[in-house]
C-alpha cells in the first residue's frame, strides 16, 4: 500500500495560518492534496494535523484526517520524519501493510503530479530508500561570500577566487516539495538526505520555498506568471 502524508500543524508564527492561507484563490494545502490525488498512486491521502480548522479544510478538499496528531509531535521544532513515522505506524496498527509513503509539504503549490509519479518510478527502479526533487543553485556555491565581524566581504572558498564559473561543480538543493520513501527506511530512521536517496532534478523556475511573507508574495507572482 502507498500513502500520501501531508503534515500541517497549526500555530505558524511567521505566516499566521500558513497551511490554510488562501493562495491564488484556494487554501494552499489544497494544491498538495489535489496533486496527490492526481497521481493515481495512493491508497490514502491523509493530512496529519493537530488543528481542527486545518482538519476540516483538508477534508473539504478531499483528504482524509484519520487522527489528530498528538501534542508531542506538534512543536515548533518537530521535523517531518517523526510525523511520517507516526502516520505509517498508525496504519500498521490498523492492520494495513504500508510499503511506500510520500510526504508532501502543505505549502508547496508548485508540486506537480507528474513529478511525484516520476520520483516514485526512480525510487522503485533504483532500489534506493528515498527519492525527492532537487534543483540547481542559480550561482556557484563555491563563489559565495559572507560578511565578517567588521562588515567586510570574505569568500567562503577563497581558493576559487579566480576559478571560472563553468569550471566549478554544479550544486543542488532540496526543492522542499515532497519526499518518497520506503516505509521500512522511514521506520529504521535512515536519513532522508544521504547516500540512500536518488534525486529527481526539476527546473529552478518551478521551485519556491515558502517560509516568510516575502516568500509567499514571490510564490504568488511566480504562480501567476506560470499560469
Amino acid at each position: 500500500m502507498k500513502i500520501a502524508i501531508i503534515p500541517a500543524r497549526g500555530g505558524s508564527k511567521r505566516i499566521p495560518g500558513k497551511n490554510v492561507k488562501i493562495f491564488a484563490g484556494r487554501p494552499v494545502i489544497a494544491y498538495s492534496i489535489a496533486a496527490a490525488h492526481a497521481t493515481g498512486l495512493f491508497d490514502h491521502v491523509i493530512v496529519s494535523t493537530d488543528d481542527e480548522e486545518i482538519a476540516a479544510i483538508a477534508r473539504d478538499h478531499g483528504a482524509e484526517v484519520p487522527f489528530i496528531r498528538p501534542p508531542e509531535l506538534s512543536g515548533d521544532h518537530m521535523g517531518t520524519t517523526p510525523v511520517t513515522q507516526h502516520a505509517i505506524r498508525w496504519f500498521q496498527t490498523a492492520g494495513a501493510d504500508v510499503s511506500y509513503s510520500c510526504t508532501l509539504y502543505a505549502t508547496a503549490p508548485f508540486i506537480r503530479a507528474a513529478d511525484v509519479v516520476a520520483a516514485f518510478e526512480i525510487l522503485e527502479s533504483s532500489g534506493a530508500s528515498y527519492s525527492f526533487p532537487v534543483t540547481s543553485f542559480p550561482f556557484p556555491i563555491q563563489r559565495a561570500v559572507r560578511l565578517d565581524d567588521g562588515g567586510r566581504v570574505a569568500m567562503f572558498h577563497p581558493e576559487h577566487r579566480l576559478t571560472r564559473s563553468q569550471d566549478l561543480e554544479p550544486a543542488y538543493h532540496d526543492a522542499g516539495q515532497f519526499y518518497w520513501g520506503r516505509a521500512a527506511a522511514y521506520l529504521a530512521d535512515e536519513p532522508v538526505i544521504g547516500a540512500g536517496a536518488v534525486p529527481l532534478v526539476i527546473p529552478r523556475w518551478r521551485v519556491q520555498d515558502i517560509d516568510t511573507p516575502e516568500d509567499w508574495r514571490r510564490a504568488e507572482l511566480m504562480y501567476e506568471a506560470l499560469k
